[in-house]
Order: C-alpha cells, then structure tokens, then sequence
C-alpha cells in the first residue's frame, strides 16, 4: 500500500512539473515575438540607396582627315598562262621517266613508259585472231560463190544456199570484230607511253621510275605557252577596281629585281574562298613580261583600291536608328552619341563614311550592340 502511494505521488509531481514548464513558455512567446517582428519592422523605415554602375570602358577611333583612294600590295607567282596535266591511260609500272621538271619538250616527245608485256601479248592475240578470222570469212566467201553457182542448174537445194549466205556473214562479222580488237590492243599498247601534246615546258614532276600509278594520275604539267600570269591571295575581292577586267590597272614587278616591271590584266577570281586561309585566289595576265619573271618567280603586284573617299572605320564600328547606319560618338561629356551617318562604300572588314563625321570625333569601334544613346562611357584603348 505505501509503494503504490509513492508511485502515485511522483506521478502527480512530474505532471505538474510538466505544466508549469509549459506556462512558463507561453508566457515567454509574446517576447519572443516582438524580437523577430521588431528588426523588420524597423529595416521597412530604411531608405534603398541605389550605386550608380561604372561608365563602361570602349575602345575608339579618332577619326582622321578624309583621304582619297590608297593603293595596297600583295605578293604573288609568277606561273603559266595555259597548263596541262599529263597522265597515263592506263595502270601500269612506270618503268622510265624521261624529263625531268624544267625540261622544254616538243610535240610527240616520249616522256615516260609503262611496262608493255601485256600490251605486246594483247596485240599478238590479237593478230592471230585477226588472222583467222580473216581465213574463216575468204573460205566462206568462196563456198557461198560456189553455191550461187551451182543454183540455177539445179544441182543444191535453196536452203544450201541460204545456209552458205548465212555462214559468210558470220565470218564477215568475225572479222570486222577481229580488226576492231586489233585496233584496241594497239591502242593499249601505245599507251603504255607518254607524249606530249604540244611544244612547252615541264613545270612540274609528280611521279618517278618504278612506281605504280593508276589511270588518270598526274605524272607531269605542261606550260604549252610563253604567256605566264601572276596569282596571288587576297582577302576581299571587293577591293579590286570593277574595270580591272578591261584595262592593265595593275602594276607587276619582279621581287628579286624591282628594276623588271610589266602590267597586269585580271583574268580570273576564285568563285569561292580557301577554307583554310579564307582568301581568293586572284589571276592577272602579264602584258608582255620580261624575260626575267621567269616561272616560279616572285613578283610585287600594286592593287589601286576601288573605294570612294571618305572617313574609314572599322565594321564593327557600325550601328543603326531605325533604317539609317549610325556610329556612336564619345562627346564631351564622355558619354556615347549615335549619330546618323552616310556611307559612301564598304568592305568585309572596314566602311568609308562619307558625311556624318568630321576629323577628330571619337568612334567607338566595338560594343556598340551593347551600347545606349547618353550612356556614360570611359575612353578605353585607343585604336590605331
């Protein structure tokens, strides 16, 4: 009896310890209500205050004085005005190469050989076979000759005759497919040597005695004239004049001797760019060159631009209002003004501005898509 009364005793202890924690705690919540509202409340009474950004760093271009049409350089070959890549028509070992690069040759010329083996017994094959042919078709023609004969008297039946007719064209037939395969195999067998078209010069060697080649592959390049042209690279063809295909604009000289000059015609312009250095490939005929550009010479060639005169700028320098071009302008209170400009021409990488612009205003060359009118800008690097 008294344990159960101790038991019960601590039971009603822990609960009412339990309540008076709990009182405890609600009675601290108010508090700590007010501390969490008190910090938001009182940051609500603050003022924002906004940091200005940075003015953003451009570069730019002082705009020099208008110039009229500049010229420009390039470097280029001196090669020949008509080549011809030579090959073999057949697969075959070359077994001798006769010239040799450099090497002016005539007409008809042997230049090199395959071997012929095959060749010769294709040939023979076909002699003999040509041969009996031949034999066939005359038997045939004379036993036909021998049955029209003897016809009209009776002695052979019609279909004698219509047989030994048959038989003849037979052979006749052999014999004409016979002589074309003769024709064939001689063919062959001239083939297995190369010749040259035309009277020139070996400007170039691609292969040497003993090596295999195949059909079509380019043994030799044959210069057939004494015309050369120059060819050179160029990265925007819309910087050579657009009457540059009728009159000698271009001045040629000789890299090794300034002294050896000559003009030149454009013949001809890459339709597409390299896809490895994305120029073009340009072509200007000589007008009667010396006989010091000689092939394979370097040669200086000045290239009159074809732009109008006016303020030069870079592309990337170009902006727009509405359907108008425009640049920005750094003013005085260094800040970036679009200004309404007037082109006169343009290239892949530059464009002269005829009016908008004078001497000595600051362009800005790169950003500009970034760029607002009155933005606060800081002059930045300075291009040349």
């Amino acid at each position: 009896m008294s344990e159960q009364f101790t038991d019960y005793f601590r039971q009603s202890l822990h609960h009412l310890f339990n309540a008076a924690r709990a009182l405890s705690f609600l009675a601290l919540l108010p508090l700590l209500v007010m501390a969490a509202v008190i910090p938001l409340l009182t940051g609500c009474g603050e003022k924002k205050t906004d940091h200005a950004a940075p003015p953003r760093s451009v570069r730019y271009l002082v705009v020099a004085a208008s110039s009229p049409n500049l010229g420009t350089v390039r470097t280029g070959e001196i090669r020949a005005h008509d080549e011809t890549v030579l090959a073999f028509r057949l697969d075959g070992r070359m077994v001798s190469r006769l010239v040799d690069i450099g090497a002016r040759v005539h007409a008809g010329q042997v230049l090199a050989t395959l071997e012929s083996e095959t060749g010769r017994n294709q040939l023979a094959s076909a002699s003999a076979d040509l041969e009996s042919a031949r034999a066939a078709e005359q038997l045939a023609a004379l036993n036909l000759n021998r049955m029209q004969k003897l016809m009209p008297s009776g002695a052979i039946a019609r279909t004698q005759l219509d047989s030994a007719r048959a038989d003849w064209q037979s052979a006749a037939s052999r014999l004409k497919s016979s002589a074309a395969a003769l024709r064939n195999a001689q063919d062959n067998l001239a083939w297995t040597q190369l010749t040259a078209p035309a009277d020139g010069v070996i400007t170039r060697v691609s292969a040497s005695a003993g090596q295999v080649v195949s059909a079509g592959e380019s043994i030799f390049t044959l210069a057939t004239s004494d015309a050369r042209d120059v060819v050179f690279a160029i990265a925007d063809p819309q910087l050579l004049p657009a009457q540059a295909a009728k009159t000698p604009l271009f001045s040629v000289t000789l890299l090794a001797d300034p002294t050896q000059k000559t003009s030149g015609v454009l013949r001809d312009i890459s339709p597409q760019a390299d896809p490895q250095t994305r120029t073009w490939q340009v072509r200007l005929t000589l007008q009667s060159p010396p006989a010091a550009m000689a092939l394979g010479a370097s040669a200086i060639v000045d290239i009159p631009v074809s732009t109008s005169p006016g303020f030069v700028v870079p592309a990337s320098a170009l902006s727009r209002v509405g359907d108008q071009p425009a640049v920005f302008i750094i003013d005085k209170q260094s800040q970036a003004q679009l200004r309404t400009v007037t082109l006169a021409s343009y290239t892949a990488s530059s464009a002269v501005i005829a009016t908008g612009i004078s001497p000595g205003d600051r362009v800005i060359t790169a950003g500009v898509s970034k760029l607002r009118a009155g933005e606060k800008v800081t002059p930045g690097e300075l291009q040349p």
